[in-house]
């Protein structure tokens, strides 16, 4: 799938502006950003749900948005499952199939097949006879999923599905989704705000803010090479701090060390994440101070005085100095810092 230049306005409000990307075929393409940055337009671009004011996509070399959507081959899985509460199980994941016009529709017989192969994929075998309302929040999903794939889609669209579940349901239904996009061999497209959920499941994430692009690229390339400010905020907790860059060396609130290959020159800001931190008790490094400490296990976070102001540091207990207490002067080293302009 090749989108180029999509742009879409909403009374004068611009949800998407040229945003062009690429789906590989049978991918896992993860959109994520914030509220309003555009992800879940282009979704329903992709679905035929909204008409773009400008741009194209093309999915198998055919001109994607000149199809009529019942021919675009896309099956699509809301947060909120919107399964007929009237209707079985059964009888929701065959819906796609018993619409079709009668010269495309199955038979009876391969109806009932073909919804006994997706109840086995989605782990649901017995509960064709149910209704939604007898089921768990993860269980609906699964339904809304198996009757996305019912029509053998060419390009599945998934509207932030897990949105309506709890934290540990959310992590036991991660990876099972991922292997259902294996075994089913088609094209997804995943629309996310949740960093981890599009980093764990994704073979490449692009990354939306006000309706722009920032980054495309692996969930590693994202993470460990951040486009911009924003891209390394917004994939994970971080520690921002001002500096200047001058002949080469970083200096940030007394502390010198050599600038990271291609760091600006000027006024700068240094981002760093509170889990990529030595410390000691002294030598070089950020001179903070130690205000409270929480154990969970080996892991403490520690509560410092940075700079002016207050960041939560993270160590795994052999990486903290022995008799860290709350009061101490302590020495922070950034072990991976990235520096952008001011």
């Amino acid at each position: 799938m090749e989108i180029h230049g999509i742009s879409k306005t909403f009374s004068r409000f611009p949800a998407l502006k040229n945003v062009s990307l690429q789906a590989r075929d049978k991918e896992f393409l993860a959109l994520l950003g914030p509220s309003g940055s555009g992800k879940t337009t282009l979704l329903r671009v992709l679905a035929g749900l909204e008409q773009p004011d400008s741009g194209e996509v093309r999915f198998g070399g055919e001109d994607f948005l000149a199809l009529p959507v019942r021919r675009r081959r896309v099956g699509m899985v809301f947060q909120h499952y919107a399964l007929f509460r009237h209707m079985t199980v059964g009888q929701n994941i065959a819906f796609g199939l018993s619409v079709r016009p009668r010269a495309e529709r199955p038979s009876k017989d391969e109806v009932r097949a073909r919804v006994a192969d997706l109840l086995s994929l989605v782990q649901l075998e017995g509960l064709e006879k149910r209704f939604p309302a007898q089921l768990s929040g993860g269980q609906r999903q699964r339904v809304a999923l198996a009757r996305a794939l019912a029509i053998e889609p060419r390009m599945l669209l998934l509207d932030e599905p897990f949105g309506a579940l709890d934290a540990q349901v959310r992590r036991e239904l991660r990876r099972w989704l991922r292997e259902v996009h294996d075994r089913a061999g088609v094209t997804t497209v995943f629309v996310t705000h949740d960093q981890e959920e599009a980093l764990d499941l994704a073979d490449r994430v692009a990354i939306l803010k006000d309706g722009e692009l920032k980054q495309l690229g692996t969930p590693n390339e994202v993470y460990e090479n951040p486009a911009d400010p924003f891209v390394f905020d917004f994939l994970g907790a971080t520690v921002r701090l001002p500096g200047v860059v001058e002949a080469g060396r970083l200096q940030v609130d007394g502390w010198e060390t050599a600038a990271p290959a291609g760091a600006p020159a000027g006024k700068v800001e240094l981002f760093f994440r509170p889990d990529e931190v030595a410390f000691s008790d002294k030598g070089p490094g950020l001179a903070a101070e130690v205000r409270a400490l929480s154990a969970r296990g080996p892991d403490v976070r520690i509560e410092c005085a940075l700079n002016g102001q207050i960041v939560e540091l993270h160590a795994h207990g052999p990486t903290m100095p022995a008799g860290l207490l709350p009061g101490a002067a302590v020495r922070v080293t950034p072990l991976r810092p990235r520096v952008y302009a001011a």
